[in-house]
């Protein structure tokens, strides 16, 4: 009995979990057009020229450097590739967008100063700007000549951002709002021209202000001294009796929340982005380390637990490279909708990334738990040199640290992924109720072995539906069990999101597989067949294993003995090879001295 609909139409937010995509209509990275991976190549040049040469240079903040750079990127278009014409950019769409900032993602401490300006630096203007202060700021932000910066998080307020101390008054002549407090972790603040402040109106009204860097009564701390992106500039910024503007308000007053949390939503999939950049580059340094590193006479690319992670690592990469881009057309399509409807170009990208904020929170985890794994087993590979300064891989490392923590930690991240997805049905936007129903009426009837569907890919489907059950029986059980007190569990929240990453990037790579097999025909992406049915086996594990830990959390005598058992049933798969599909994967890579997929 299946609990999940076929449809022809796009997918709303979170509607994964109840729905099943066709193949044939979802993005996938061997769709990008001939311009698309042209702009992809320019940016990727870019790194290679421009930024890799001067690594060390940046890693010891030289004066200037970064903005050069920056500059740089500004003349080829990279900084503007996604703001519209009219302000000077080259209005790309969302796709393109996304592709160069994973073609930037292995600059180190340059991808994430140029995220920071082209994200959270100008997108806050960008969409909620008036045309005054469009016309004043964009062009200028686009070309490079101006620097953006974004200053929420304060000493005492990281995830809980509302909780600012940050004030503004109104100035006795109510020309100038007077901002005082100070923020840190500020990217980008020694260098940049514009930031976008949250502040307090009166104590109490959490508004945006646009801060120029030449404000009165606003100063810069010394630079941090920070584990990794060390060429990133991060000060604390001070506001003593600041005087900004009051044209400087940036959207409505007391509404500064809307355009933190809708910014955050696109930062999110950027960062998956970039992260997905870096561990391919990451990956690359790895493997050709593998085949030119020598013990025992022989290469340690021939070693079985070598081949291991160099396939795990690529396994993990294509997979999340799937659903990102997935995502990411998701979001494209429901942007061109929104302007179809009539909707100003601000309101139909911010509305867009507000439907799939859910699928952005649960990439931004995926991509930066990704990139971990990479580097750690990049560092692994290296051996002792992997600890040794002169190798770039022990730089990725450190770097990849901060992707955990930026743009909301994964902690959050994974809070946030159920909490949106049970608001999402509180509202009426996504029937869950339904399907979790059948699930529970399936689990009390005997199980029906008969009429298996054996089409291609057949048994994969199957476990990716069957996933879906086990998370509509955990979360179903948990929300009736615990009703209002479930905020307080955030252990069974944060058991039940990893179910729901695991299923979104398995069915992702499920169907961009049987999608590529369509078209090419199964024997040419063999390769690629095995590194879905590998993700596919060990995620059934990892499903089961949080939803134990969920269902143990709330439930207890003959239900948690149902579900249980419901569960075992739910993340059962067919024995399957993975050492030799991963020494399959393997040879591809070592072969090509390089991540081949």
């Amino acid at each position: 009995m299946d609990t999940v609909v076929n449809s022809k139409a796009a997918l709303k937010g979170a509607e994964f979990l109840v729905k099943e995509s066709v193949a044939s209509e979802v993005f996938i990275p061997e769709d990008f057009s001939e311009e698309q991976l042209m702009i992809k190549e320019m940016a990727e040049q870019f790194v290679a020229k421009e930024v890799t040469p001067v690594l060390e240079r940046l890693d010891k903040l030289e004066e200037g450097l970064m903005p050069s750079l920056l500059d740089k990127a500004g003349e080829q278009g990279l900084l503007g590739a996604a703001f519209p014409e009219s302000y000077g950019g080259l209005g790309k769409d969302f796709i393109t967008a996304t592709l160069i900032n994973e073609a930037l993602g292995a600059g180190h401490s340059f991808s994430v100063a140029m995220a920071a300006h082209t994200g959270i630096g100008s997108l806050p203007i960008l969409y909620f700007g008036t045309d005054a202060q469009k016309n004043k700021y964009i062009p200028k932000l686009g070309s490079g000549e101006m620097k953006g910066a974004y200053a929420l998080t304060e000493p005492n307020s990281g995830s809980d951002a509302l909780s600012a101390k940050t004030t503004a008054k109104l100035s006795a002549d109510g020309k100038f709002y007077l901002i005082n407090g100070q923020k840190c972790w500020i990217t980008n603040s020694g260098f940049a021209d514009v930031f976008t402040v949250f502040a307090k109106i009166d104590g109490d009204k959490f508004t945006a202000f646009i801060v120029d860097k030449d404000t009165p009564g606003f100063t810069l701390g010394a630079e941090e001294h920070k584990m990794g992106i060390k060429g990133s500039s991060t000060r604390q910024i001070y506001f003593q009796d600041a005087q900004v503007p009051v044209e400087n308000v940036l959207g409505e007053i007391g509404k500064g929340h809307l355009i933190a949390f809708n910014i955050l939503n696109i930062g999110r999939l950027k960062l998956c982005a970039a992260a997905l950049g870096g561990a391919k580059g990451s990956l690359n340094i790895t493997i050709q380390y593998a085949n030119t590193r020598e013990q025992f006479k022989q290469p340690i690319a021939n070693f079985g637990a070598i081949k291991h992670k160099l396939a795990e690592a690529a396994i993990r990469l294509w997979v999340c490279e799937s659903a990102l881009y997935r995502t990411a057309q998701l979001i494209d399509q429901k942007e061109q909708e929104l302007l179809a409807e009539g909707k100003a170009f601000n309101e139909a990208l911010l509305g867009a990334a507000e439907e799939y904020a859910v699928e952005c929170a649960m990439l931004k985890v995926n991509g930066s738990e990704v990139l971990d794994y990479v580097v750690d087993e990049g560092v692994q590979v290296h051996g002792g040199n992997g600890f040794s300064d002169e190798y770039v891989i022990s730089k990725a490392y450190r770097d990849s640290r901060i992707n955990r923590i930026f743009e909301g930690t994964n902690e959050i991240n994974r809070l946030l992924t159920l909490d949106m997805t049970l608001k999402r049905a509180m509202k009426g936007k996504l029937d869950l109720m339904t399907p979790a129903m059948n699930v529970m009426k399936e689990l009390m009837s005997i199980p029906d072995f008969g009429n298996e569907d054996e089409g291609a890919f057949a048994k994969e489907k199957k476990i990716i539906l069957n996933m879906k059950k086990a998370i509509l029986m955990a979360a179903g059980g948990a929300v009736q069990k615990l009703m209002m007190k479930i905020d307080t569990e955030q252990e069974i929240l944060m058991n039940i999101a990893d179910m729901a990453i695991e299923t979104f990037v398995s069915e992702s790579a499920l169907l961009r597989v049987i999608k590529l097999a369509a078209l090419r025909g199964e024997e040419a992406v063999a390769l690629q067949i095995d590194m879905v049915r590998t993700y596919l086996t060990d995620a059934a594990d990892r499903v089961n294993k949080s939803g134990k830990d969920a269902i143990n959390g709330f439930a207890e005598g003959d239900e948690q003995r149902m579900m249980l058992l419901g569960l075992k049933r739910f993340t059962k798969t067919e024995a399957f090879n993975t050492k030799e599909a991963r020494r399959r994967i393997a040879a591809k890579l070592i072969a090509d001295n390089k991540y081949s997929f």
